[in-house]
């Protein structure tokens, strides 16, 4: 049988000498006790300060271009309402999953001591990060930005300047769910506004000059339509991955599949928690999520 450069890698993990615990240095005890975690990487920071201030300009234009000018009270109050609480969850999931732990694995623990304590049964192997220094569990990847190897990594996205993985991915889900959600409210909501000022006097449906008021509501139609796609395929891309239980970087390296299989409803419950409740759409609800040993594997 033809290895596969994914099995060849494996099998080098697997020789005693790959693991060389001698040269692993644990870090300090209280290194990641009462930490927050943060990832310090320029281009990340970046585009999640650009998200936040995409939500405000959107929820700028939405509330003093359309809705306050607007006679109808009615109206106004209810799509005011509407999308501000979307844009709050849609910025509350942000933050969850931008300063959530995706699942990282102990960095620097592939120490000798560490590897006795796991007393090993025989058929059961560990594998080693070298870049890392740290026992890797099964389904787990090193993220070069994060610098840990995260446990069902997905992927690593700057937009939340983190990665996607075991414990933030419920988090990652809602946020791209509700900036879709916002987006189409937003492109609704300026298809009425155009309407509505073809037939009346463009001074009076906004408080800004005429000129002022097509280019805001453009920008706008422009942003909305843009993350409309890309998080609707986003959406789409990380339910499918949570149904048939395959990150998308197993996706990608085509891995072989190891663990055992279950039911869509059950991985859906794995990431958002059971039983299903409204909790499921909430991002300030942590999923109680049972998980198995990381480190065990069996040949």
């Amino acid at each position: 049988m033809m290895l596969t450069p994914v099995h060849r890698s494996r099998d080098i993990e697997r020789k005693p000498e790959y693991l060389q615990p001698e040269k692993c240095v644990p870090p300090p005890s209280h290194a990641s006790l009462g930490t927050m975690w943060f990832i310090r990487d320029g281009c990340g920071i970046a585009c999640a300060v650009v998200t936040w201030m995409l939500v405000f300009y959107a929820d700028f234009v939405v509330l003093l271009v359309m809705l306050v000018p607007s006679r109808d009270y009615v109206y106004s109050v209810i799509n005011g309402t509407l999308f501000n609480t979307l844009a709050f969850l849609a910025l509350a999931s942000h933050f969850r999953a931008m300063l959530t732990d995706p699942g990282a694995v102990p960095k620097g623990n592939a120490t000798k001591e560490f590897i006795e304590s796991l007393q090993l049964k025989p058929g059961q192997v560990v594998y080693k990060c070298p870049k890392c220094c740290s026992i890797k569990p099964d389904r787990a990847h090193h993220c070069s930005v994060c610098k840990r190897c995260i446990r069902k990594m997905d992927h690593h996205c700057p937009w939340v300047n983190n990665c996607v993985g075991e414990n933030n991915q419920k988090y990652f889900v809602l946020f791209t769910m509700y900036i879709a959600l916002i987006s189409l409210h937003a492109l609704i909501m300026v298809g009425f506004h155009f309407l509505y000022c073809f037939e009346e006097d463009w001074t009076k449906c906004s408080s800004f000059s005429p000129p002022t008021t097509v280019i805001l509501l453009i920008l706008l139609c422009f942003e909305a339509l843009l993350f409309l796609i890309f998080t609707s395929v986003m959406f789409g891309t990380q339910v499918h991955s949570i149904c048939t239980d395959e990150t998308g970087i197993e996706q990608l390296k085509k891995e072989e599949r190891r663990w055992a299989k279950k039911t869509k409803w059950m991985n859906m419950k794995a990431v958002f928690g059971h039983p299903f409740s409204i909790a499921w759409l909430s991002p300030f609800a942590t999923p109680d999520q049972g998980k198995a040993d990381p480190y065990q594997y069996v040949v």
